[in-house]
């Protein structure tokens, strides 16, 4: 999507400009994507009505003109009756968030004084701070379960943010996994020497998997500074194989007293 989304604001802005004899810029801002949580709890309202309230924010409409004057906007379809809207908008969840069950004149008409009633509101900029911002709008919930599918398959184009995410969700899974396989709790983090060998398995185990800087790993492991961490964790990775390599290691050896 982000490849093609950029090719048609490239090749708009170029035709546009050139049919008019106009140069610069014709889009504000790059092309960005978000992902919106819709169970039923108004993520999806809030960020349909910011979407929607887009044309007053901008300054194209007058005080006195509703919302259904501007004629670049899904929002009249959303008010329309079912035959005279496009087949691909689908109404249903968005009027449910509102509450409004059935797509009926008597709820359409009660959608449109919702949102012009947010209208009013919008001059509280920070009621829609996290979509302008953020690569997710939802619950934490919402936001972990999204990291958890990404994770391994992010590209350049996501942002570094999502990346930077992804990486830390992955990598307090995996202190999770492991403080259950000792036994531990956060506290043994802390009071275990620096240079017990199952934190120190812990680490290797982060440096192989994530992207995680040794610095972030020192300091959430508690092993120390950075410097003096990486010395004891490359000794402690060079005498101790992955259990990847362990298992490549002993296949010939089993191979061969099975031939």
């Amino acid at each position: 999507m982000v490849p093609g989304m950029a090719w048609l604001q490239s090749t708009y802005t170029i035709r546009l400009n050139n049919r008019h004899r106009l140069h610069g810029h014709v889009l504000s801002g790059r092309y960005k994507s978000q992902l919106v949580e819709g169970s039923g709890n108004g993520y999806l309202k809030t960020a349909c009505d910011y979407v929607h309230l887009n044309p007053v924010r901008a300054g194209l409409l007058r005080p006195e003109e509703r919302l259904l004057a501007y004629p670049w906007s899904s929002f009249a379809a959303y008010v329309a009756a079912p035959e005279h809207r496009p087949s691909w908008i689908r109404v249903d969840r968005l009027l449910g968030e509102h509450g409004l069950q059935e797509d009926t004149a008597f709820s359409r008409e009660h959608f449109e004084q919702r949102v012009e009633r947010r209208r009013i509101e919008e001059s509280n900029p920070e009621a829609f701070e996290p979509l302008r911002t953020g690569w997710c709008f939802g619950s934490e919930s919402f936001r972990q379960a999204m990291l958890r599918r990404a994770e391994g398959s992010l590209g350049g184009n996501h942002a570094g943010e999502l990346h930077r995410q992804t990486a830390d969700a992955k990598a307090e899974r995996i202190i999770a996994e492991e403080l259950q396989r000792n036994g531990w709790s956060e506290r043994d983090l802390l009071a275990r020497r620096r240079k017990d060998p199952a934190k120190l398995t812990l680490a290797a185990r982060l440096r192989r998997e994530t992207t995680l800087p040794l610095k972030v790993i020192a300091a959430r492991l508690c092993l120390g500074t950075s410097k003096s961490a990486n010395s004891t964790l490359h000794g402690f990775m060079k005498n101790t194989p992955s259990a990847e390599s362990s298992s490549q290691m002993q296949m010939p050896m089993w191979s061969a007293a099975n031939t």
